[in-house]
């Protein structure tokens, strides 16, 4: 079979690998509710997910150090695509729960993919190539609920299906065409440490190199999967926007996000670098938060003052996330790649468990605005980490 260029495939796993994650959106109350119907089961079978991910992530890094990028991705896919089928077929709750768990263990791709990148890229060429990254993650947010949607017209469980039938060709296409990317001159001893995922963030957190990187990674986390859960609620609370509605602002954000980090990011990193780029991702997410809590109702402002917001977010968010991925890189040795990028998704998972539980309080206790006025400040946390980063750890790189 003719070789695809790796980052294609890359780009196509990844893509797939999102597409299954929000697919679901649309039909996963439908699927649960033959067992039960309440928010909290909703809610636990989704953390299941995070919570497996989250322990498994840096060992899985730390396995792709030691015996290479393609075997651990393959793997991955692999479980992804055994738990989909798991999930479509599942008679009891519990099988769908055990599902949700083995597609977490096994959901390193994006890490491992990330890894690949930076195996395969020069410095310079990293964060431009984690851009497509986030054309993936766009494309997929985009493709995913569509899908979803128009599958679960025909049969609830068909679309599960077409996520694990996406996986499964992965697979086969990745065995026959990805090459290797780690040299064995550079793979690295897997440690019984290394396996901990809470030894592992400890560890990095004391590298100061990157140190102030890693609490921007986990405060932007935060407050965006904060803003991701609860935001379609705080449009039909203050609103009253239906399902279709919200999906329109979703879609929208993923287009924009797509383009940014698809072509514009390309153009900027060489121009202005990627300190300047994150910095600036993290200002216009700051003032895309803040301009939500204005958006007014029953105006003919409503709409521009949404999209604004949303577009300001979306710009943000592709500034930011291949800039920031590369900056994290750029700072670590070709030998600690998996491992690094590994936890630090693990550090993305922590923020991903919670953000959305302290979103959700606010959100009911404190007031509908509350989770937004609160992503602001942490944000611009995340920017004071960031400047505090490249001022002390790199000088040369702080603008």
């Amino acid at each position: 079979m003719k070789k695809l260029s790796p980052l294609v495939f890359i780009f196509l796993t990844i893509l797939i690998n999102r597409i299954g994650i929000s697919i679901l959106f649309p039909v996963l109350p439908f699927l649960i509710a033959e067992f039960r119907s309440d928010a909290l089961t909703l809610g636990l079978l989704t953390s299941s997910f995070a919570i497996a991910q989250f322990l498994a992530t840096p060992a899985i890094g730390a396995l792709s150090d030691r015996y290479g990028r393609r075997p651990v991705m393959l793997i991955c896919v692999l479980g992804s695509a055994i738990s989909y089928f798991m999930f479509g077929w599942a008679g009891a709750l519990w099988v769908m729960f055990l599902s949700r768990i083995i597609d977490g263990i096994t959901g390193g791709v994006a890490a491992t993919a990330q890894a690949y990148i930076a195996d395969t890229s020069a410095p310079g060429e990293r964060s431009k190539n984690f851009g497509l990254t986030g054309v993936a993650f766009g494309l997929g947010f985009v493709l995913g609920p569509a899908l979803g949607g128009a599958l679960a017209g025909i049969d609830l469980r068909l679309p599960v299906f077409f996520a694990g039938t996406l996986a499964l060709i992965d697979v086969i296409l990745g065995y026959f065409t990805l090459p290797e990317s780690l040299s064995p001159e550079k793979r690295r001893k897997c440690h019984l440490q290394d396996l901990n995922p809470f030894n592992q963030i400890t560890d990095l957190l004391q590298n100061e190199k990157i140190r102030g990187l890693l609490w921007a990674t986990f405060l932007f986390n935060f407050a965006f999967s904060g803003f991701t859960s609860i935001f379609v609620l705080f449009l039909s609370d203050r609103f009253g926007f239906q399902a279709s509605s919200a999906a329109l602002v979703f879609v929208f954000i993923g287009v924009v996000s797509t383009v940014v980090q698809g072509g514009l990011i390309r153009k900027l990193i060489p121009r202005y670098g990627e300190a300047k780029l994150t910095i600036a991702g993290f200002i216009t997410l700051a003032i895309g938060f803040g301009l939500i809590v204005l958006i007014p109702a029953n105006s003919v402002l409503f709409y521009p003052t949404l999209y604004a917001s949303q577009g300001l977010l979306s710009l943000g968010v592709g500034l930011l996330l291949p800039c920031l991925r590369g900056l994290i890189s750029n700072r670590v040795s070709d030998r600690e790649q998996g491992r690094t990028i590994g936890s630090a998704q693990g550090i993305q998972s922590i923020a991903t468990i919670l953000g959305p539980l302290w979103a959700g309080w606010s959100f009911d206790h404190l007031g509908a605005i509350f989770p937004f006025c609160f992503g602001t400040v942490f944000i611009l946390l995340a920017l004071v980490c960031t400047l505090v980063n490249l001022r002390h750890a790199h000088p040369e790189a702080a603008i």
